[in-house]
């Protein structure tokens, strides 16, 4: 069994409380918009090479977690002490320990994505095998690298490949994250595809994804020498780099073949329509908040 507290601090006192809490011999300290869900809920965090909005939430929540036989109040007033705060106002809960590994699995279930895809995490996977014939089966478990289907922008794109991909067409993936768009276009036929990325650990994920799916790809480090134009160009990354790649995402794609863009909120859209005139970019899809944008080069 835990011991649950819950109390909220000003945005100045997060970091300080925060220390204050493990040394008195808090397990966990975790913090969270004290007004989430509501009109005054805050956004803190802002896109590579763009202001953070924020620094802190104005109230935040401080979620903590002992052990159930540790006096809750005792170890709040010492870290109250510790960091020279007054004692806050606090409830407490009783958790009982859980199959953390089973919960967390339990909240990634099967997700079908338009008429062809299918993305199933692996341990789900023996009870798919009757929709192989169906559908071609993505085998993803979530990982260090972004891209599980579940996001409404990876959802988009790979709802534009299931519609649009055709088998043959060349691909580059840029941005790769998981693997995942690069390794659906695989699975419906796209030869080559290409997977480029920044980061190596997404380079490691989607080499690895790769294998489980048994699919051939090209996996590239962005300083690498430039692939190639393909027909098709996906890039499921964020506004502020489409805004910098937007000559290089274009010369990517060969004259007539199609770019298709995520990780751009709505309001974002014309905007980055307008950074790519050799492409008429158009809104494919919005889904909570989000859009995706496709279009033909010229």
């Amino acid at each position: 069994m835990w011991t649950e507290l819950l109390f909220t601090v000003t945005g100045d006192q997060v970091e300080r409380w925060s220390d204050a809490l493990i040394e008195a011999g808090a397990m966990s300290v975790q913090a969270e918009d004290a007004d989430a869900d509501s009109p005054d809920e805050q956004a803190i965090f802002g896109e590579p090479g763009e202001p953070v909005p924020v620094a802190a939430w104005a109230r935040t929540r401080l979620r903590v977690l002992i052990n159930a036989d540790l006096d809750a109040a005792a170890m709040l007033n010492r870290a109250a002490t510790l960091c020279e705060s007054a004692v806050p106002t606090f409830s407490t809960a009783s958790l009982a320990d859980q199959d953390w590994v089973r919960l967390t699995q339990s909240q990634f279930e099967p997700i079908p994505v338009g008429q062809r895809l299918l993305i199933v995490p692996s341990w789900h996977l023996e009870n798919q095998r009757q929709h192989a014939s169906e559908r071609a089966l993505i085998v993803l478990d979530p990982g260090l690298a972004f891209g599980t289907g579940s996001h409404p922008t990876t959802r988009m794109c790979l709802e534009w490949i299931d519609a649009n991909l055709a088998p043959g067409q060349s691909l580059i993936d840029y941005g790769c994250g998981s693997g995942i768009l690069a390794i659906a276009a695989a699975r419906l036929g796209a030869n080559p595809v290409t997977a480029i990325d920044i980061d190596p650990q997404a380079l490691s994920s989607t080499r690895d994804n790769a294998h489980t799916n048994r699919v051939v790809l090209d996996v590239l480090a962005a300083e690498s020498a430039k692939p190639q134009p393909a027909d098709v160009v996906v890039a499921n990354i964020l506004a502020n780099p489409l805004r910098l790649l937007a000559p290089l995402l274009t010369s990517l794609v060969r004259p007539g073949g199609a770019l298709v863009l995520s990780g751009l909120l709505e309001r974002q859209a014309d905007e980055l329509c307008a950074l790519y005139p050799q492409v008429g970019l158009q809104v494919f899809a919005q889904r909570e908040g989000w859009a995706c944008l496709a279009g033909v080069r010229h």
